[in-house]
């Protein structure tokens, strides 16, 4: 009875330790869709016209951004070890291998979020922020997210 309780026990904190792995893993990859949402889903269907162009949209859009781009490090702070179960993009082992240097890209993006806050008034300048933006998102994404399918 004791030796069924132990691997009782023991099955359970392992299958603990992976859910716990998965809820990071989880957390980090709702962060990104996020921002993802806040810049593709709202700022470029703006700039390319699928969607009118809403002040207000754009206002609370950047705040978002600029809330979550805060985030990332902390965020990112453990590694989970495994990708969420069908995601299409996860974090590369190297985030944790040179944590610093990682960290080191989110300032970029902070900056260019708050040289456009407050500065856009129509599509051309929404264009201007969007490209600042997105480009340094992807000063980090080409190193530091995987496609994994």
């Amino acid at each position: 009875m004791k030796r069924t309780m132990i691997v009782v026990g023991i099955l359970l904190l392992g299958a603990g330790a992976v859910m716990a792995q998965q809820e990071v893993a989880v957390q980090q990859d709702n962060l990104m869709r996020s921002q993802a949402k806040s810049l593709y889903s709202v700022i470029l269907k703006m700039t390319k016209g699928d969607i009118p162009y809403d002040q207000k949209a754009v206002d609370e859009t950047i705040s978002n951004l600029e809330a979550d781009v805060a985030k990332i490090a902390k965020t990112f702070e453990v590694n989970p070890k495994q990708n969420v179960v069908n995601a299409t993009y996860g974090a590369s082992s190297k985030v944790w291998q040179n944590k610093a240097d990682f960290d080191s890209k989110i300032p970029p993006v902070q900056k260019a979020i708050a040289d456009v806050k407050g500065k856009i008034s129509d599509v051309a300048s929404l264009k201007a922020a969007y490209t600042a933006i997105n480009d340094r998102c992807n000063d980090c994404h080409e190193t530091y997210r995987v496609k994994l399918k």
